[in-house]
């Protein structure tokens, strides 16, 4: 019997169906359910934070398209301090360390703090994006009170969530010092101050400032020793032993996703939230990180990020939440080049959506279109848009004329089949092209796409560089790929489809008899070589 299709098919809708059947089962009320993503707010943004948003929205949105009330909460960490000065920053700002990042000053002047400065720039991104949020101080929750109850909690049990650090990690310091973070009222900083002692009657934590290693750099304390008021805001509590639990339980989430990297926390916070706070923690689901080209991992400190704010510069927002949406589990390397594949494939996925594209296995087929659904936020199109592959684009954007290059691409597209005779460009059509200029404005070459080639398939590639090399005439550089295939053995139409993904990224484009010479034999040849060089499939 064939398994049950769940909603829209997606990961998304097979875990809202658990955290209904969760929250059922724990008998809470099933009136609001909260997902949330944490926004940081010590560094500049990059793709990987914007995923933590995209998942639980998608959370979020499947939940209610299964009939409940759910609303996503990003809780902005802006009461945490500055551990290190994020690459490409002023070195000013070093004097800073350990500061909270909202005592910090904007380096760029334009915003009232550093942390206020890089929280917006992930909140811009979630709105281009779509993604609808109820967005959460840190700061602004602990002056209003917000954790009170669970500050209190956590202090009068400290002993207790310092043994289950120490049970899950090894970590001794908080068996002896109280999970709790004082702002130092002398020197400003968060990190050098140890709690010594909590005073529940008056609701204070009494502090000594003499400093912290913070990562792999010792940072000098004033040696203030002062009292905290923990119903004022003035500090916080310490994020990986209780601060985590004390979120869920005051604001009832039911959902967070986490990054690999803190899964220890995770694991502390579940453990805090059950034993100490009485409360069952949110269902979680545990995603892999984004690494770069050379396999680090994507971090604003060592200045490899790729921020949502290039992507936009070179893609769309679909194209952008379907990076992040279309796979869960599994360690991904990402950089700009792959901007244009993500491109051609949400152009793929709406082929499939509309209809233009067929996918015999229904489960398969509802889960496709499920997917761009949710790269649309549940608000798609209501017609497919005009397709061209992004390296057509940019080959285009660079040979266009300056002065009338809307009306060479326009012309362009037409000889090429993707406009009709009088039809002009579309709003989307110029964004894209738009894209294409930014691309070839920065890139000096777009990539030819990775692709696994037999060993007829390359011989037939060195065969056909040949004729390149020698043959200018468009028909006879048609007829030549035709030949070629055949007389390895090939099907034409499948060698063509080949030749396609290689130079333009998609397995059909414009007749490649005129195209390669406009194209540039020269660039053609070069990039069939480099093909050629890549191992076998």
């Amino acid at each position: 019997m064939s398994e049950k299709i769940i909603g829209r098919g997606t990961w998304y809708d097979k875990m809202a169906a658990k955290i209904i059947e969760r929250e059922r089962k724990l008998g809470r009320s099933m009136d609001l359910i909260r997902t949330e993503m944490g926004l940081g707010a010590s560094g500049l943004p990059h793709v990987g934070n914007l995923g933590d948003a995209a998942r639980s929205y998608a959370v979020t949105l499947a939940l209610r398209g299964q009939g409940c009330n759910s609303e996503l909460i990003a809780f902005c960490d802006d009461m945490d301090g500055l551990r290190k000065v994020p690459a490409g920053l002023p070195k000013s700002l070093d004097k800073y360390l350990g500061f909270p990042v909202t005592a910090i000053p904007d380096p760029f002047g334009c915003h009232q703090s550093y942390g206020v400065h890089m929280s917006l720039l992930l909140l811009e991104s979630l709105d281009k994006c779509g993604i609808e949020y109820k967005y959460m101080s840190g700061k602004e929750a602990y002056e209003k009170g917000l954790l009170n109850e669970e500050i209190r909690t956590l202090l009068l049990n400290a002993k207790r969530v310092g043994e289950i650090v120490k049970e899950e990690v090894g970590q001794e310091r908080y068996v002896e010092v109280l999970p709790y973070f004082s702002v130092c009222k002398n020197c400003g900083r968060i990190y050098t101050t140890k709690a010594t002692e909590f005073l529940p009657k008056e609701n204070k934590v009494l502090y000594v400032c003499e400093g912290m290693e913070i990562k792999g750099r010792w940072i000098e304390g004033c040696g203030y020793k002062g009292e905290t008021d923990i119903t004022k805001g003035e500090g916080k509590l310490v994020w990986s032993c209780g601060e985590f639990a004390a979120r869920w339980k005051a604001l009832d989430i039911r959902f967070e996703a986490y990054g690999k990297d803190i899964e220890d926390s995770v694991r502390i916070n579940d453990r805090i939230c059950r034993e100490v706070l009485g409360y069952e923690p949110p269902m979680h689901a545990r995603y892999e990180m984004f690494l770069d080209k050379t396999g680090r991992k994507i971090s604003s400190s060592i200045g490899n990020v790729l921020t949502p704010q290039v992507w936009f510069r070179y893609g769309s927002p679909q194209s952008l939440l379907l990076l992040m949406l279309k796979r869960f589990v599994g360690t991904r390397t990402l950089d700009v080049t792959d901007i244009p594949f993500y491109m051609n494939e949400l152009d793929h996925l709406e082929d499939i959506y509309f209809g233009k594209k067929t996918v015999k296995d229904k489960k398969e087929l509802t889960k496709l279109q499920g997917l761009y659904a949710y790269c649309w936020g549940l608000k798609p199109p209501a017609k497919p848009s005009i397709h061209v592959p992004y390296n057509l684009l940019t080959f285009l954007a660079k040979m266009a004329p300056k002065g009338r290059e809307e009306e060479f691409i326009t012309e362009k597209l037409r000889s090429y089949g993707y406009l009709q005779k009088n039809q002009t460009l579309d709003e989307n059509l110029k964004r894209r092209i738009e894209y294409a200029f930014n691309w070839v404005r920065d890139f000096e070459e777009i990539k030819e796409t990775a692709i696994s080639l037999t060993t007829e398939e390359k011989e037939a590639i060195k065969e056909l560089i040949e004729v390149l090399k020698v043959e200018d005439e468009a028909e006879k550089i048609q007829n030549a790929i035709f030949n070629t295939a055949k007389k390895r053995g090939l099907k034409p139409a499948k060698f063509f489809k080949k030749l396609y993904t290689i130079l333009i990224g998609v397995p059909q484009g414009p007749r490649l008899g005129p195209y390669i010479p406009a194209m540039g034999k020269q660039n053609v040849i070069k990039a069939l070589q480099r093909t050629l060089k890549q191992p076998m499939g």
